[in-house]
């Protein structure tokens, strides 16, 4: 990556944060010392605490590649809650059953109508599971039945920052738990051209949770994905 390109991400970030379109009074505009941190979506009806070190590691990845200022606190917000409106953002994830409550559903459409960002990872990896099933009808009833669509693997995502050709192949998708299936695909929500809700049935925070420590021993930093994902994020 060049440092003109690094340069214009990193420009194309402080002015996203300078948009108001979806911030009320008490906004993310007024931490001005970050750039970018990872806000965790915990919900009424669920699992949400999962993979505890996942956050850590991405963001440790995004300051060594990256020119980005991050905060490198997890920040845990309740769906409920409107604050969630104001962050740049949001992961979600989970086993069990996502039934929202009226609260939840309310702020989870508004912030991705809004412009907002939400990146939700099955940690099933089981298209067939609780999760991906109560999820999926969740979605339906907040956008219509054909909103969540499967994208191409030549998608801009995919080249956001490193490039891939499609979503890289977790270690546990044939580990014989879940569908044990390899899914060559995510899906998204789209709105105005813009990926608002990413969907993985691959548990890639599964795949993302160790220490940041332990990357050294990987021939391969399999958080890079990840970088890109936070880049198409703060910048599409």
């Amino acid at each position: 990556m060049s440092m003109s390109r690094r340069k214009f991400i990193k420009n194309a970030c402080i002015a996203f944060a300078a948009q108001a379109f979806f911030r009320g009074a008490n906004s993310w505009a007024q931490s001005s010392d970050y750039d970018f941190y990872f806000t965790r979506l915990s919900y009424e009806s669920g699992d949400w605490e999962v993979d505890e070190r996942m956050p850590a590691n991405v963001l440790n990845s995004l300051i060594e590649y990256t020119s980005l200022r991050v905060d490198i606190k997890e920040r845990i917000i309740p769906l409920s809650d409107p604050a969630m409106l104001n962050a740049p953002f949001c992961y979600m994830a989970g086993h069990r059953l996502v039934q929202f409550s009226d609260a939840e559903a309310q702020n989870f459409k508004q912030y991705v109508e809004n412009g907002g960002f939400v990146f939700v990872d099955d940690c099933n990896h089981d298209i067939d599971g609780m999760f991906a099933k109560t999820f999926e009808a969740q979605m339906r009833s907040l956008f219509g039945e054909d909103a969540l669509r499967k994208i191409p693997n030549d998608h801009p995502i995919y080249s956001a920052f490193f490039t891939f050709d499609g979503p890289p192949r977790t270690s546990i998708e044939l580990n014989g738990w879940g569908d044990d299936l390899v899914h060559n695909y995510l899906k998204a929500i789209i709105v105005n051209g813009k990926i608002a809700v990413l969907y993985s049935n691959k548990d890639l925070g599964c795949e993302w949770d160790y220490d940041f420590r332990n990357k050294r021993w990987l021939k391969e930093d399999n958080t890079k994905f990840a970088v890109n994902i936070v880049l198409y994020a703060m910048t599409a």
